[in-house]
């Protein structure tokens, strides 16, 4: 976890200033892919996966160096054929692993945060989850056990091919010739992230196009068929870690109402989107028919809230950052108040910016129970080396107190969201 810790270290700031040069492009040539409320909330996404990831936040169920002491019929020299037969695999695999998300229901809950966003830009590339806690994904990479690919240069391939998958979430890219035919180019994903019915669940590849046009789900991006971004139930949110647990609570809810115990079961396993008979009558839920007739999800924001919101969007990205570069030095138990800490932060500030009833009194709530914690005597063990954290953290919250009431008590008018 230090080495990965040590890699989005650089990753992050490499991502955003990309992000930011792709805003700044689309604005000078009056071409804009970006809205700040929703980058806001990708970009938010990206920090709760940062967290998930780091923290360990994960079970796994079957690791890939139990699948490879088990099944290893050769053993391959360090070379780099070696390495690239590797990232075949891994490719491979993930193309399988995404093809298993986009079809089953249970699954999708995994991945629908990554086509939450209306929009398609670099910030969306970001939305990752947080919600796939149990892991299976070796079970992919048999054809690489197989082969005796260590351990060690998959753990060093696997984040090179998740960045690798970074660069094609554009729309300022067109066609790009002959690469079409090989790799995954920004034309093949926009039609991946696209809701229109003929692109819905193709080019599942990840790197190499190669696998979508062997298995079927290859389709190439018509010029008379402009995407549409998003899901076909929309979020209507900006908070990622509802977005994460959304589809799942929708299919609790169907097992729950559910009159028959093997749709209770089946709902689980069924194919993405299938609800039991009885619950779609009782319980009807809106899906977008016509694609180029829906509007995306866009409350009015005073100039107020956009500032509250870019303001604890900088504070709690500077505090992933420091989580981050202070990584070896926290203890476990730092590790995980702050980890939860920034959770809540992120979950509050984004209902926020959803404009719901509830959320002032539940971010000037949480931040007053933050400020609590934080100079609880017995806890003051905790901050014995990061008084500044501390001290930082204090500043940050009653801020946060003063900027909500502030607001609430200027637009005392503001029509808000109910649940």
């Amino acid at each position: 976890m230090e080495q990965y810790a040590a890699v989005l270290l650089w990753a992050i700031p490499s991502f955003l200033v990309l992000v930011v040069i792709e805003i700044v492009y689309g604005h000078l040539t009056n071409k804009q892919t970006y809205t700040l409320m929703d980058t806001l909330s990708s970009l938010s996404s990206g920090m709760t996966n940062t967290l998930k990831e780091t923290l360990g936040l994960a079970l796994v169920i079957i690791s890939y160096p139990f699948i490879l002491k088990n099944i290893a019929l050769i053993e391959l020299e360090s070379s780099s054929a070696l390495y690239f037969i590797a990232f075949i695999c891994i490719d491979f695999a993930s193309y399988w692993n995404h093809r298993l998300n986009h079809k089953i229901n249970i699954f999708w809950n995994r991945h629908v945060i990554h086509h939450s966003s209306e929009e398609f830009n670099l910030a969306c590339a970001l939305r990752q989850s947080i919600s796939s806690i149990f892991g299976f994904g070796a079970l992919f990479l048999i054809p690489a056990a197989i082969l005796g690919v260590p351990p060690k240069v998959i753990s060093i391939l696997a984040p090179l091919h998740l960045f690798g998958q970074f660069w094609y979430h554009t729309r300022h890219i067109g066609k790009l010739g002959w690469l079409e035919y090989i790799l995954v180019t920004p034309s093949q994903h926009r039609v991946h992230h696209a809701i229109n019915p003929i692109y819905i669940d193709k080019n599942l590849s990840a790197i190499f196009c190669i696998w979508d046009r062997l298995f079927g789900t290859f389709q190439e991006e018509l010029d008379d068929e402009p995407p549409v971004y998003g899901v076909l139930k929309p979020v209507q949110t900006w908070n990622p870690i509802w977005i994460n647990f959304q589809h799942f609570w929708a299919i609790l809810t169907d097992a729950w109402y559910a009159k028959n115990w093997i749709d209770k079961l089946r709902v689980w396993f069924m194919p993405t989107g299938w609800r039991p008979k009885d619950v779609q009558e009782r319980f009807p839920r809106t899906i977008i028919e016509n694609v180029h007739l829906h509007e995306k999800y866009n409350p009015e924001y005073s100039f107020a809230q956009k500032a509250i919101g870019i303001f604890h969007f900088i504070i709690i990205n500077l505090m992933i950052l420091y989580f981050l570069s202070n990584f070896v030095e926290i203890s476990n138990s730092l590790r995980l108040g702050l980890g939860f800490l920034i959770f809540g932060c992120i979950f509050s500030f984004t209902s926020l910016m959803d404009l719901h009833s509830w959320a002032i009194k539940f971010q000037i709530a949480w931040a007053s129970i933050a400020l609590i914690i934080l100079w609880l005597p017995n806890l003051q063990f905790l901050f014995i080396e990061f008084q500044t954290v501390k001290i930082g953290l204090t500043f940050y919250f009653g801020i946060s107190i003063i900027l909500t009431n502030w607001n609430t008590l200027k637009a005392p008018t503001q029509t808000q969201r109910t649940n």
